[in-house]
């Protein structure tokens, strides 16, 4: 089993449709797939499931069957996690649901971090509680973890991360991307090197995940194209983007530097779908799923088609860096 995380401490570029998308496209070529949303806003998980559904899973009191049901254990201090719930969305698609009470558990990991340099067995069960979570989350075949977290740099993504084998960086050509992939890259270094410290203190009877957190690549989404080229106003970022990448993510030498669309670390270039987005959320589906029933007509057609071409591909470079049979 692998487990992927998508980051970047840049909200707002659609990182959350992507993992959705990808998820149902890895499910739809056999990968049996589970998601993991540990995002607090909990966003991926209304993607996936209806207002009835979400109501049922955050009542006005307790919420055993989300992310927050599980760790809350550790949170009161009265155990280890909780069997995590699973949604089977279909028979080779499942998730974790998220929760916004996810969120009380930022102080607790702060607090667990540097108790870890301690030898505190109760701060390790902390550190690694979603590591865990995943573990037990996936019991039910699945072969392949997506976890979706927030854009920014705190404890409960620096733990997701520590769950996490590889890493997917979602990028817009814009300013602020840039800027968040020269804050990102080298706090992923700070912390995979950390934990490494960390996991020689650690208790040799309590499983721990290695951390890796490795970098696969980056996506560039909502890029605007003229015929077939990016417009003006994005090309000047995406022109950036290869060697912000080197630089800050991978801290390997510049040697030369490709064309975006020709960089070996650039997984997809991802078109903005404009007006298939808001038709895919309301017949509860990917866009690539979309039908003429749904309102899929006339040139939406051929978009939904490139649409499923587009994440076919980006599925299957993913699915080749991570090892994973994709047919």
């Amino acid at each position: 089993m692998k487990t992927i995380a998508f980051f970047n401490n840049k909200g707002g570029i659609g990182k959350t449709s992507l993992v959705y998308h990808l998820a149902w496209m890895f499910a739809d070529h056999g990968i049996k797939t589970l998601v993991v949303d540990l995002d607090p806003q909990a966003n991926l998980t209304a993607m996936f499931l209806d207002e009835d559904r979400l109501e049922t899973l955050w009542p006005d009191d307790e919420h055993p069957d989300t992310v927050y049901g599980a760790i809350r254990p550790i949170l009161r201090g009265t155990g280890d996690i909780a069997q995590p719930s699973v949604e089977m969305i279909t028979s080779t698609l499942a998730l974790v649901p998220g929760d916004l009470g996810l969120s009380r558990f930022e102080d607790k990991l702060s607090d667990a971090w540097p108790r870890c340099h301690n030898r505190d067995e109760s701060a390790f069960r902390t550190m690694t509680a979603f590591h865990r979570l995943v573990q037990r989350g996936a019991e039910w075949g699945a072969e392949l973890v997506l976890i979706d977290v927030g854009p920014n740099l705190g404890a409960i993504n620096r733990s997701a991360l520590i769950a996490s084998d590889q890493v997917c960086l979602p990028v817009a050509p814009d300013l602020f991307s840039l800027q968040g992939l020269k804050n990102l890259g080298p706090t992923l270094r700070e912390w995979r090197t950390l934990w490494a410290e960390l996991l020689t203190k650690a208790p040799l009877d309590l499983p721990m995940p290695r951390g890796a957190m490795q970098p696969v690549g980056y996506i560039v989404i909502q890029h605007g194209m003229l015929d077939t080229r990016p417009v003006k106003a994005y090309k000047r970022w995406m022109d950036r983007i290869p060697l912000v990448y080197r630089d800050a993510v991978l801290n390997e030498p510049i040697n030369s530097l490709p064309p975006v669309a020709q960089d070996p670390y650039c997984l997809s270039l991802l078109k903005h779908y404009r007006s298939l987005m808001p038709m895919a959320m309301e017949a509860r589906k990917p866009i690539f799923f979309l039908k003429s029933a749904d309102g899929a007509i006339g040139a939406h057609i051929e978009a939904v088609r490139n649409c499923y071409t587009d994440f076919q591909n980006l599925a299957a470079n993913i699915a080749a860096a991570a090892g994973i049979a994709f047919q």
